[in-house]
């Protein structure tokens, strides 16, 4: 009896130390000033492994449903998260791509080597074309990084004309005989990729007058609605690249200027996607919250240069990165994908979405098969991770109206070190509907979190939930839904006050009316 008595003091003593620090949120529902630019939610399909072969494409002759070689169940899973924009060819992958190689009759395009993913042979049977028409399918926005470390100023402003000019004109009426009358109107545009590392390992003045050089013969054609031009951008924490971009780049020659960041935690030694301890789980969260830092720091950059804030900060490469499978190449960069991943997606969607006045296109790596993969696919089957169940519940957010907010959260504290356990962002849609996402990223302990929406009587709230038992659950597929959204009802409402209790390691999408 006596043992019973103190197994239950222990048990009310920690339950009462994790709610000892009340977390709570407030919501700022009258100080809305800024839109949540629905391309913060971009993916990004490089020729790397499997994610273009294999993945995207299975050619018209497979027995695989398809559009043209597009396989129809990724088209029609990316179509459900209201995919934006599409990031292509690469990477560093595009800084070594020939457009021109990739147009025309298939059996007649020259191959390369991918010198970068595993020394194959690209056969250049998936090209911009096909590229493009996919964007079509998908309702999304095409996002094309163009080869200035190993291609000419001529090579991408004839890429260019290629795909956006209506009238007459030499790539016009190449793009017609290749079987496209009407342009793509492609706004998207890269100038060159990592040029710091793999674009061209070159110092940012260099690159800063390389990038003025190639946007001024890169024309704005009239059907187009303006381009927006991407310089490439920072690795981390470099800051002075953004400074120097920012210095000597005109204003009205940028459209954006991204920033690379990985959560990783050793580059020569990145540990297992699916084998991992909670130090190294502590330490990947740790790299996924350090984009608050720096996307803080590189914006304050940008705003001593443009005060008006009409530059974008792009970050166009992001995500968890592990060593890969078993038995795959390693050039391919194919990794599996646990809840863990689903709180590294969860935190930084919000941490996007909380900066959305400076951060207005962001690309998750990548979207099949590569890194932090929203869709895997083996042969004719097709699983969805839970980073894609995250991006889904989040896509609420997609050009809604950012509600502001502060958090006081409760700490994740492991061997001395501490990270906040609750990460959140909100906005309202254009119906005047609420949403609130939230994440706990505490593996052991529920957070209960008292959130205040502003100051008007609430009528209704429903919550959607994506958990699971362990860090290290993940969907194959054996079991492609062990770990799928399902209906959240741990909180109460009371006015304008929600009571609620977040499961350990658990992505909260709420809509309140």
């Amino acid at each position: 009896m006596i043992k019973k008595f103190s197994s239950s003091l222990l048990f009310l003593f920690a339950a009462g130390f994790v709610f000892a620090q009340q977390n709570t949120i407030t919501v700022n529902t009258t100080d809305a000033k800024y839109t949540i630019n629905k391309n913060i939610y971009g993916h990004f399909a490089e020729h790397l492994g499997h994610c273009i072969y294999g993945g995207f494409y299975v050619g018209d002759t497979s027995s695989i449903p398809n559009t043209n070689g597009v396989r129809n169940d990724i088209i029609a899973a990316l179509k459900k998260l209201q995919i934006p924009n599409l990031r292509w060819p690469g990477g560093c992958f595009a800084d070594t791509y020939h457009w021109k190689d990739g147009i025309g009759p298939k059996d007649k395009r020259p191959s390369m080597v991918n010198k970068w993913w595993g020394g194959v042979t690209e056969d250049n049977s998936f090209g911009t074309h096909d590229f493009l028409n996919m964007c079509e399918l998908l309702g999304a926005e095409p996002y094309l990084s163009g080869n200035v470390g190993s291609g000419t100023v001529q090579e991408l402003a004839d890429w260019v004309q290629y795909t956006n000019f209506k009238g007459k004109s030499p790539m016009s009426d190449l793009r017609k005989q290749n079987g496209r009358a009407e342009p793509w109107k492609v706004k998207l545009w890269g100038i060159g990729n990592e040029a710091w590392g793999c674009g061209g390992n070159m110092k940012p003045e260099y690159y800063a007058d390389e990038y003025r050089k190639y946007v001024t013969f890169i024309a704005d054609w009239e059907n187009t609605g303006g381009l927006m031009r991407i310089a490439s951008g920072a690795s981390d924490a470099d800051y002075n690249w953004t400074e120097t971009l920012m210095k000597n780049i005109p204003l009205n020659m940028l459209g954006g200027v991204a920033m690379h960041h990985y959560s990783v935690l050793d580059w020569n030694k990145k540990g297992s996607a699916v084998e991992f301890s909670e130090e190294q789980y502590f330490g990947i969260m740790k790299q996924a919250l350090l984009m608050e830092e720096l996307v803080t720091k590189h914006a304050a950059i940008m705003d001593k240069y443009d005060p008006q804030q009409k530059i974008a900060l792009v970050v166009d490469e992001w995500g968890g990165w592990y060593d890969v499978e078993n038995g795959t190449n390693p050039g391919f960069l194919y990794q599996q994908n646990t809840i863990r991943d689903a709180m590294i997606a969860g935190v930084t969607l919000n941490i996007f979405n909380n900066h959305a006045n400076r951060v207005r296109v962001a690309n998750l790596a990548q979207c099949v098969n590569v890194l932090q993969a929203v869709i895997l696919t083996n042969k004719e089957k097709m699983i969805l991770t839970p980073t894609y169940h995250v991006m889904e519940m989040y896509k609420v957010h997609q050009n809604a109206t950012l509600l502001p907010l502060t958090i006081t959260s409760n700490d994740y504290i492991l061997d001395g070190q501490k990270l906040p356990a609750i990460s959140s962002s909100a906005s309202k849609d254009s119906t005047g509907t609420i949403h609130i996402s939230l994440v706990n990223i505490d593996p052991t302990h529920a957070q209960k979190i008292t959130l205040n929406i502003g100051t008007e009587k609430l009528s209704g709230t429903t919550g959607r939930i994506l958990t699971s038992k362990k860090l290290q659950d993940y969907n194959s597929f054996a079991d492609p839904e062990k770990i799928k959204p399902a209906i959240f009802k741990d909180f109460a409402l009371d006015k304008n006050t929600i009571t609620i209790t977040l499961p350990a390691t658990s992505v909260v999408v709420l809509t309140v009316k």
